[in-house]
């Protein structure tokens, strides 16, 4: 199933999800330091907003 054939539960469910990834990823980005690590999670951070930003652009269309 590709993401535009979701139905309004299933965005909602990946949604919450991802944001729980980002609170994750937010909270390892502060416990760690070095340049390397920084770089990854900022990266990870990145995508996971982006997807976060796609699935509501989405939602709000279904909606």
């Amino acid at each position: 199933m590709s993401d535009a054939d979701l139905t309004l539960a299933e965005l909602d469910e990946r949604i919450a999800i991802i944001e729980d990834n980002l609170r994750d990823l937010v909270e390892q980005a502060a416990a760690y330091s070095g340049g390397n690590d920084e770089d990854r999670s900022s990266d990870r951070i990145a995508e996971q907003q982006q997807e976060l930003d796609a699935l509501k652009k989405q939602r709000d269309a279904l909606g």
